[in-house]
């Protein structure tokens, strides 16, 4: 695999992926892991296989950069964000949210407020 994503937020993932990633490959970390939890690789396959491992918080995003163009994008019809909405909650339901979500049964959520 040339690139290979973590997103789960753990350190075994992590590992997986970057096993998986062929020589001059980059894995990309997207994935929040405990600050605790440590990510180990074979030192010699940096260098040996030419692999690359790159961290992106929140797709590198630049707000002031980023939020203007996704407008321009979703008004253009070319960023469907509709589709990225799971469900709508009120702000007492916020706890039975938090359980979906752990639960997978749900990506993104609005609180209605």
């Amino acid at each position: 695999m040339e690139i290979a994503i973590e997103s789960a937020g753990n350190a075994t993932v992590l590992a997986q992926a970057y096993e998986s990633t062929m020589r001059g490959g980059t894995t990309v970390a997207i994935g929040l892991p405990h600050p605790d939890h440590q990510f180990s690789i074979p030192a010699v396959t940096l260098s040996a296989m030419e692999k690359t491992v790159k961290g992106s918080y929140q797709g590198s995003c630049v707000p002031s950069r980023d939020i203007p163009k996704f407008i321009e994008m979703f008004h253009a019809g070319q960023l469907p964000v509709d589709q990225l909405l799971t469900d709508t909650l009120h702000l007492e339901e916020i706890n039975e949210g938090f359980d979906r979500l752990h639960k997978g049964e749900v990506a993104r959520q609005v609180i209605l407020f």
